[in-house]
């Protein structure tokens, strides 16, 4: 693993969008059709206002010299089974592609663990997609074990272009 200069994280603010945008563009394995283009940028700003709002949402960007190189989304959920416990899913981890393998992403995921921790959370998951072999190595190397199966419904299409 290659060193880099430490990264700074905190929650995303708007400027950040296209960077983040550009992100998630790269990522070719989620199937999530993100893209550049200018004409979809109005669905990820409303997207942001909601999450920005949301009191049990968080977005956060790894920052290096200046730049947006990492980014995920954590959410806080409270259940009633385990006595009410709050827990933590950290999602829509990525990091740029050329800082890969460089430990940003590792920093990243202890950022978001410190997060849970100081919302006393009972439990932290998160999800990775089925394809994504090296991320479960990954995620597996920072203490988190596979426990359960996922299975999603896709139930509308992604909004077209305004």
């Amino acid at each position: 693993m290659t060193s880099v200069a430490e990264p700074v994280f905190r929650r995303a603010i708007r400027a950040d969008l296209p960077a983040l945008i550009a992100i998630f563009a790269e990522d070719l394995v989620g199937g999530h059709g993100d893209t550049t283009d200018p004409a979809f940028f109005p669905h990820y700003e409303r997207a942001f206002d909601q999450i920005e709002a949301s009191n049990c949402d968080q977005l956060i960007v790894g920052v290096l010299e200046g730049e947006v190189v990492a980014t995920a989304q954590v959410t806080f959920t409270t259940t009633l089974p385990s006595r009410g416990t709050t827990n933590m899913t950290i999602g829509a981890v990525q990091t740029r592609s050329d800082l890969r393998g460089k430990g940003i992403g590792a920093k990243l995921i202890e950022h978001c663990i410190a997060l849970g921790k100081a919302r006393r959370v009972g439990l932290i998951q998160l999800m990775s997609n089925a394809k994504r072999v090296d991320a479960h190595r990954f995620y597996e190397r920072l203490g988190f074990k596979k426990s359960h199966a996922g299975f999603k419904m896709v139930v509308e299409a992604p909004p077209a272009a305004t």
